[in-house]
């Protein structure tokens, strides 16, 4: 199944704008045939990356499905005027992890779920909720506290006698992505989505953003409220840092 990207001003980056209602036809469809997919999601931090990290760049480049995650992102792509065709208000085409996650048991042939990354406590209260949210699915988990080598090793093999059919991994970025990048040849088909964060909010171990400030675009506020020192940089530095990386892209392709 093939879905349509497009171009965010400015940025100079391509998304793939669906709602969850949307997404879960794909990744029923992902699940159906049983091949190797891959779903990430752009945001400032993702954004920045990609101009900076050819390596990161080539990832986001052949992943089937880069949805819109930051605010920033999804209000620049409004202003191509692709959101008027007819779908429906910019908001619903803005789709975190715990957005999505929570609509998991509506994608047909769901049966197997594998989820990878946070703590223990945290791993195995994303797993137990998930089994809430796709009854009757086996939910497999696995921590991913202290990740090198040896536990990648170890979480190829485990995935392998899995042979789960969608793969939730949340290591933060950009080392998921890095582990994709390395490793999905070697892992069994499914669908692997990148979700940063999204294992400990499932579990209620972090503590999500009321919606109505998420629909505003004011979730940076309420992180850099409760995580100060983990988030100052994202919000008060790297936008600099992308601003630098697009104007030089801008003047470099100037004759």
């Amino acid at each position: 199944m093939t879905l349509e990207r497009q171009h965010v001003p400015f940025l100079d980056v391509d998304a793939t704008p669906v709602t969850v209602s949307e997404l879960t036809a794909v990744l029923s469809a992902y699940v159906a045939e049983g091949r190797t997919r891959t779903v990430v999601g752009h945001n400032l931090h993702s954004v920045t990356l990609l101009h900076s990290d050819p390596g990161f760049r080539s990832f986001y480049d052949h992943s089937d499905v880069v949805l819109i995650d930051g605010a920033p992102v999804l209000w620049l792509w409004a202003k191509t005027g692709e959101e008027d065709d007819g779908r429906g208000p910019v908001m619903d085409y803005r789709l975190g992890s715990t957005d999505w996650i929570p609509a998991l048991g509506n994608v047909a042939g769901l049966k197997r779920i594998a989820v990878i990354g946070a703590g223990a406590v945290a791993n195995a209260g994303a797993v137990a909720k998930l089994r809430e949210i796709v009854p009757g699915a086996r939910v497999d988990g696995m921590p991913g506290e202290d990740w090198n080598t040896d536990v990648e090793d170890a979480a190829v093999e485990w995935l392998t006698g899995l042979r789960p059919q969608l793969v939730l991994l949340g290591l933060g970025m950009p080392l998921q992505e890095q582990v994709l990048a390395r490793r999905l040849t070697m892992l069994p088909p499914a669908v692997y989505c990148a979700v940063g964060g999204a294992i400990e909010q499932i579990a209620g171990v972090q503590k999500l953003a009321p919606r109505w400030i998420g629909r505003l675009g004011l979730e940076w506020a309420w992180r850099l409220m409760l995580h100060p020192q983990r988030v100052a940089y994202r919000v008060f530095g790297e936008p600099w840092v992308l601003l630098g990386l697009l104007l030089r892209r801008r003047l470099g392709r100037q004759p």
